[in-house]
């Protein structure tokens, strides 16, 4: 990325990457319960095409770790951006 905001949409692509993946995730798993629903139901076709969606899915997810990976890693968050020690519950 070049231009101004380059420093800017790196820093941003590094926090929306990990969400966008976990977000993908959240559906994937939706897209599972719901094809085991349709199977139960009958419906194998429909089943099969939630589970074809679920494997994008993990497709798409592995492009977008592989960006985020590019970028050297999810940025630390704020609350661990500063010197004083302290210990997570």
């Amino acid at each position: 990325m070049h231009g101004p905001n380059s420093a800017d949409d790196r820093i941003r692509l590094q926090r929306l990457l990990p969400h966008w993946i976990e977000h993908n995730e959240e559906h994937a798993e939706e897209f599972r319960k719901w094809a085991e629903r349709a199977r139960e139901a009958g419906e194998v076709h429909v089943a099969d095409h939630l589970l074809t969606a679920a494997r994008m899915l993990a497709q798409a997810n592995e492009a977008l770790q592989g960006a985020l990976d590019h970028l050297g890693g999810a940025p630390a968050s704020p609350e661990h951006e500063h010197p004083h020690p302290h210990a997570h519950g």
